[in-house]
């Protein structure tokens, strides 16, 4: 790793030179080309797009929905009162997305 001598910042390996991103560079040996060269290059031939709300990364919980009558939920706490009370439990069932609170 290299850093720079004007600005600090780590200096980055460009064909056969070192470069910052403040514009100074240093020459590379040969040595230090081969230790810090590029060995493998991967093409992306698949790319995936997830949008929308096909994305669930919520925590889930067992809880019976009261609408389909399924077992699975995801669940978040939302501040929906003042700070100096508690948080609300929404709950989304899985199946259906119905949403719902649990109260306290």
């Amino acid at each position: 790793m290299e850093f720079c001598p004007k600005c600090g910042a780590m200096m980055l390996p460009k064909g056969d030179k070192f470069q910052c991103k403040c514009g100074h560079t240093k020459e590379l040996s040969k040595d230090e080309a081969d230790k810090y060269g590029v060995t493998e290059k991967i093409d992306a031939k698949d790319t995936v797009i997830m949008k929308g709300e096909d994305i669930d990364t919520l925590p889930t919980t067992k809880v019976t929905c009261p609408k389909c009558g399924n077992d699975r939920a995801s669940w978040w706490l939302q501040q929906t009162r003042s700070a100096d009370e508690a948080e609300t439990r929404f709950l989304r069932c899985t199946k259906c997305k119905h949403t719902w609170r649990e109260y306290d």
